[in-house]
Protein backbone atom coordinates (compact mmCIF):
# COMPACT_ATOMS: atom_id res chain seq x y z
CA UNK A 1 0.00 0.00 0.00
CA UNK A 2 0.93 3.58 -0.73
CA UNK A 3 2.05 6.09 1.59
CA UNK A 4 -1.61 7.39 1.38
CA UNK A 5 -4.67 4.47 1.30
CA UNK A 6 -5.89 5.20 -2.66
CA UNK A 7 -10.13 4.87 -2.13
CA UNK A 8 -12.95 4.02 -4.87
CA UNK A 9 -16.05 5.87 -4.17
CA UNK A 10 -19.59 5.89 -5.42
CA UNK A 11 -23.11 5.75 -4.48
CA UNK A 12 -26.68 5.49 -5.51
CA UNK A 13 -28.05 9.13 -4.53
CA UNK A 14 -25.52 10.99 -7.09
CA UNK A 15 -22.28 12.73 -7.28
CA UNK A 16 -24.36 15.88 -5.96
CA UNK A 17 -25.61 14.39 -2.82
CA UNK A 18 -24.38 15.48 0.71
CA UNK A 19 -23.85 11.94 1.84
CA UNK A 20 -20.97 11.32 -0.60
CA UNK A 21 -19.69 14.83 -0.23
CA UNK A 22 -19.62 14.88 2.94
CA UNK A 23 -17.56 11.64 2.56
CA UNK A 24 -15.29 13.11 0.19
CA UNK A 25 -14.41 15.67 2.88
CA UNK A 26 -13.93 13.56 5.59
CA UNK A 27 -11.65 11.03 3.71
CA UNK A 28 -9.67 13.25 1.64
CA UNK A 29 -6.99 14.66 4.44
CA UNK A 30 -6.12 10.96 4.69
CA UNK A 31 -6.23 9.34 1.16
CA UNK A 32 -6.28 9.69 -2.14
CA UNK A 33 -9.78 9.45 -3.78
CA UNK A 34 -11.20 8.45 -7.44
CA UNK A 35 -15.32 9.01 -7.02
CA UNK A 36 -17.65 7.85 -9.92
CA UNK A 37 -20.97 8.33 -9.19
CA UNK A 38 -24.16 9.22 -10.89
CA UNK A 39 -25.14 11.79 -12.48
CA UNK A 40 -28.41 11.77 -10.86
CA UNK A 41 -29.96 9.65 -8.38
CA UNK A 42 -30.25 6.26 -9.05
CA UNK A 43 -31.85 4.69 -6.07
CA UNK A 44 -32.95 0.98 -5.71
CA UNK A 45 -31.05 -0.02 -8.86
CA UNK A 46 -29.11 -2.88 -6.29
CA UNK A 47 -26.78 -4.60 -8.58
CA UNK A 48 -28.16 -3.41 -12.03
CA UNK A 49 -26.32 -2.77 -15.29
CA UNK A 50 -26.60 -0.82 -18.84
CA UNK A 51 -25.61 -3.20 -21.63
CA UNK A 52 -28.62 -1.07 -23.77
CA UNK A 53 -27.42 2.49 -24.41
CA UNK A 54 -24.12 3.80 -24.15
CA UNK A 55 -22.49 5.12 -20.95
CA UNK A 56 -21.28 8.68 -20.26
CA UNK A 57 -18.81 9.72 -17.93
CA UNK A 58 -17.83 13.48 -17.48
CA UNK A 59 -14.91 15.05 -15.35
CA UNK A 60 -16.54 17.01 -12.22
CA UNK A 61 -13.19 17.60 -10.19
CA UNK A 62 -9.62 17.56 -10.64
CA UNK A 63 -7.33 18.13 -7.85
CA UNK A 64 -4.62 16.56 -6.12
CA UNK A 65 -5.27 13.51 -4.72
CA UNK A 66 -9.22 13.78 -5.45
CA UNK A 67 -10.89 13.01 -9.13
CA UNK A 68 -14.58 13.02 -9.52
CA UNK A 69 -16.40 12.21 -12.34
CA UNK A 70 -20.34 11.66 -13.08
CA UNK A 71 -21.54 9.08 -15.41
CA UNK A 72 -24.95 8.78 -16.56
CA UNK A 73 -25.46 4.58 -15.92
CA UNK A 74 -26.28 2.75 -12.55
CA UNK A 75 -23.85 2.57 -9.60
CA UNK A 76 -22.18 -0.62 -10.69
CA UNK A 77 -21.80 0.70 -14.10
CA UNK A 78 -19.47 3.42 -12.02
CA UNK A 79 -17.15 0.91 -9.93
CA UNK A 80 -17.38 -1.02 -13.67
CA UNK A 81 -16.33 2.46 -15.24
CA UNK A 82 -13.64 2.98 -12.61
CA UNK A 83 -12.11 -0.29 -12.53
CA UNK A 84 -11.86 -0.48 -16.55
CA UNK A 85 -11.05 3.03 -17.57
CA UNK A 86 -10.33 5.84 -14.26
CA UNK A 87 -8.08 3.94 -11.74
CA UNK A 88 -4.78 4.63 -11.75
CA UNK A 89 -3.27 1.91 -9.28
CA UNK A 90 -4.97 -1.22 -7.57
CA UNK A 91 -7.54 0.27 -4.84
CA UNK A 92 -7.17 -1.03 -1.32
CA UNK A 93 -10.91 0.03 -0.92
CA UNK A 94 -14.13 0.13 -2.57
CA UNK A 95 -16.50 2.42 -0.20
CA UNK A 96 -20.32 2.88 -0.83
CA UNK A 97 -22.28 5.88 -0.06
CA UNK A 98 -22.91 7.96 2.31
CA UNK A 99 -26.29 6.39 1.20
CA UNK A 100 -29.28 8.94 2.71
CA UNK A 101 -31.32 6.04 4.11
CA UNK A 102 -31.56 2.97 5.73
CA UNK A 103 -30.00 -0.16 4.27
CA UNK A 104 -30.07 -2.73 7.00
CA UNK A 105 -31.85 -6.07 6.39
CA UNK A 106 -33.84 -6.61 3.46
CA UNK A 107 -33.23 -3.14 1.92
CA UNK A 108 -29.71 -4.04 1.37
CA UNK A 109 -31.03 -6.76 -1.27
CA UNK A 110 -32.60 -3.66 -3.44
CA UNK A 111 -29.94 -0.53 -2.35
CA UNK A 112 -27.89 0.73 -5.07
CA UNK A 113 -25.21 1.73 -2.41
CA UNK A 114 -24.50 -1.94 -1.62
CA UNK A 115 -24.91 -2.53 -5.46
CA UNK A 116 -21.41 -0.93 -5.34
CA UNK A 117 -19.67 -2.40 -2.81
CA UNK A 118 -20.90 -5.76 -4.25
CA UNK A 119 -19.34 -5.46 -7.11
CA UNK A 120 -16.24 -4.12 -5.55
CA UNK A 121 -15.96 -7.59 -4.07
CA UNK A 122 -16.50 -8.71 -7.14
CA UNK A 123 -13.70 -7.09 -8.98
CA UNK A 124 -11.69 -8.71 -6.31
CA UNK A 125 -11.16 -5.60 -3.67
CA UNK A 126 -12.11 -5.38 -0.11
CA UNK A 127 -15.11 -2.89 -0.04
CA UNK A 128 -17.38 -0.77 2.85
CA UNK A 129 -20.71 0.80 2.41
CA UNK A 130 -22.14 3.54 4.95
CA UNK A 131 -25.47 4.35 5.30
CA UNK A 132 -27.39 7.10 7.41
CA UNK A 133 -31.15 6.43 8.90
CA UNK A 134 -32.13 9.35 7.40
CA UNK A 135 -33.91 10.17 3.80
CA UNK A 136 -33.87 13.73 4.10
CA UNK A 137 -31.63 15.31 1.17
CA UNK A 138 -30.25 17.63 4.40
CA UNK A 139 -29.75 15.12 6.36
CA UNK A 140 -26.93 15.85 8.89
CA UNK A 141 -23.92 13.11 8.73
CA UNK A 142 -21.67 15.13 11.55
CA UNK A 143 -22.03 12.81 14.14
CA UNK A 144 -20.33 10.17 12.02
CA UNK A 145 -17.19 11.79 11.18
CA UNK A 146 -15.20 10.50 13.80
CA UNK A 147 -16.44 6.46 12.56
CA UNK A 148 -15.56 6.94 8.93
CA UNK A 149 -11.91 7.19 8.96
CA UNK A 150 -11.48 5.23 11.60
CA UNK A 151 -13.54 2.09 9.72
CA UNK A 152 -12.14 2.83 6.62
CA UNK A 153 -8.41 2.08 7.77
CA UNK A 154 -9.39 -0.79 10.09
CA UNK A 155 -11.32 -2.71 6.88
CA UNK A 156 -7.92 -2.18 5.22
CA UNK A 157 -5.80 -3.00 7.87
CA UNK A 158 -8.17 -6.31 8.46
CA UNK A 159 -8.28 -7.25 4.87
CA UNK A 160 -12.02 -9.67 3.84
CA UNK A 161 -11.83 -12.67 2.49
CA UNK A 162 -12.89 -13.06 -0.86
CA UNK A 163 -16.60 -12.39 -2.27
CA UNK A 164 -17.31 -10.61 0.90
CA UNK A 165 -17.76 -6.63 2.10
CA UNK A 166 -18.93 -4.64 4.85
CA UNK A 167 -22.22 -3.37 5.32
CA UNK A 168 -22.22 -0.40 7.91
CA UNK A 169 -25.56 1.20 9.01
CA UNK A 170 -25.88 4.42 11.24
CA UNK A 171 -29.25 5.20 13.05
CA UNK A 172 -30.69 8.69 12.95
CA UNK A 173 -28.97 10.38 16.00
CA UNK A 174 -26.95 12.81 17.48
CA UNK A 175 -25.06 10.49 19.43
CA UNK A 176 -24.46 6.44 19.11
CA UNK A 177 -24.89 3.96 21.94
CA UNK A 178 -22.05 2.21 20.23
CA UNK A 179 -20.53 0.01 17.91
CA UNK A 180 -22.68 -3.49 17.08
CA UNK A 181 -21.73 -6.15 14.54
CA UNK A 182 -24.64 -8.04 14.07
CA UNK A 183 -26.46 -10.35 11.17
CA UNK A 184 -28.75 -9.04 8.92
CA UNK A 185 -32.15 -9.19 10.11
CA UNK A 186 -35.16 -11.00 8.85
CA UNK A 187 -37.78 -9.10 7.68
CA UNK A 188 -40.11 -8.69 4.55
CA UNK A 189 -41.58 -5.48 2.63
CA UNK A 190 -45.61 -5.14 2.45
CA UNK A 191 -48.29 -2.84 1.17
CA UNK A 192 -45.94 -1.96 -1.58
CA UNK A 193 -47.97 -0.09 -3.99
CA UNK A 194 -49.99 2.83 -3.72
CA UNK A 195 -52.66 3.20 -6.83
CA UNK A 196 -53.29 6.45 -7.82
CA UNK A 197 -55.92 8.09 -10.07
CA UNK A 198 -54.79 9.99 -13.14
CA UNK A 199 -57.34 12.84 -13.84
CA UNK A 200 -56.67 12.17 -18.47
CA UNK A 201 -55.97 8.72 -18.42
CA UNK A 202 -55.45 5.47 -16.53
CA UNK A 203 -54.51 4.22 -12.93
CA UNK A 204 -50.94 4.30 -12.22
CA UNK A 205 -48.89 2.87 -9.48
CA UNK A 206 -46.22 3.87 -6.91
CA UNK A 207 -44.03 2.04 -5.39
CA UNK A 208 -44.17 2.75 -1.54
CA UNK A 209 -44.24 -0.22 1.46
CA UNK A 210 -43.51 -0.47 5.16
CA UNK A 211 -40.64 -2.79 6.18
CA UNK A 212 -42.17 -5.83 8.36
CA UNK A 213 -40.16 -7.29 10.97
CA UNK A 214 -40.19 -11.07 11.20
CA UNK A 215 -38.33 -11.42 14.26
CA UNK A 216 -38.62 -8.09 16.66
CA UNK A 217 -37.16 -9.42 19.71
CA UNK A 218 -33.86 -10.66 18.01
CA UNK A 219 -31.17 -8.76 19.79
CA UNK A 220 -28.46 -10.02 17.76
CA UNK A 221 -29.80 -8.33 14.27
CA UNK A 222 -29.04 -5.13 12.88
CA UNK A 223 -32.60 -3.62 12.78
CA UNK A 224 -32.01 -4.65 16.69
CA UNK A 225 -29.12 -2.33 17.05
CA UNK A 226 -30.18 0.46 15.56
CA UNK A 227 -33.09 0.78 16.97
CA UNK A 228 -31.31 0.85 20.48
CA UNK A 229 -29.11 3.57 19.12
CA UNK A 230 -26.23 1.49 18.16
CA UNK A 231 -23.98 1.67 14.47
CA UNK A 232 -24.53 -1.37 13.36
CA UNK A 233 -22.27 -3.26 11.01
CA UNK A 234 -23.07 -6.67 9.40
CA UNK A 235 -20.35 -8.55 7.42
CA UNK A 236 -22.10 -9.36 4.04
CA UNK A 237 -21.09 -12.42 1.81
CA UNK A 238 -21.90 -12.90 -2.04
CA UNK A 239 -22.15 -16.57 -1.72
CA UNK A 240 -25.94 -17.36 -1.99
CA UNK A 241 -25.54 -21.06 -1.61
CA UNK A 242 -28.28 -22.73 0.73
CA UNK A 243 -25.44 -24.85 1.52
CA UNK A 244 -28.10 -26.25 4.59
CA UNK A 245 -29.71 -27.67 1.67
CA UNK A 246 -27.20 -29.40 -0.39
CA UNK A 247 -26.79 -32.70 1.15
CA UNK A 248 -31.53 -32.58 0.86
CA UNK A 249 -31.23 -31.89 -2.68
CA UNK A 250 -28.44 -34.61 -3.12
CA UNK A 251 -30.51 -37.85 -1.27
CA UNK A 252 -33.48 -36.10 -3.26
CA UNK A 253 -32.18 -35.49 -7.09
Amino acid sequence: MASRPYLLISNDDGVTAGGINFLIEALRPVADLLVVAPDSPRSGQGCAITPTHPLIVREVRNEPGLRVYACNGTPVDCVKVAVNELLERRPDLVVGGINHGDNSSVNCHYSGTMGVVTEGALQGYPAIAFSLCDQSADADFTPLRPYLVDMVFKAIAMGMPPFTCLNVNFPKAEKFAGVKVCRMAKSRWERETVRCRHPYGQDYLWLVGECRELEPEAEDTDRWALAHGYVAITPTSLDYTAYGLIDILQASF
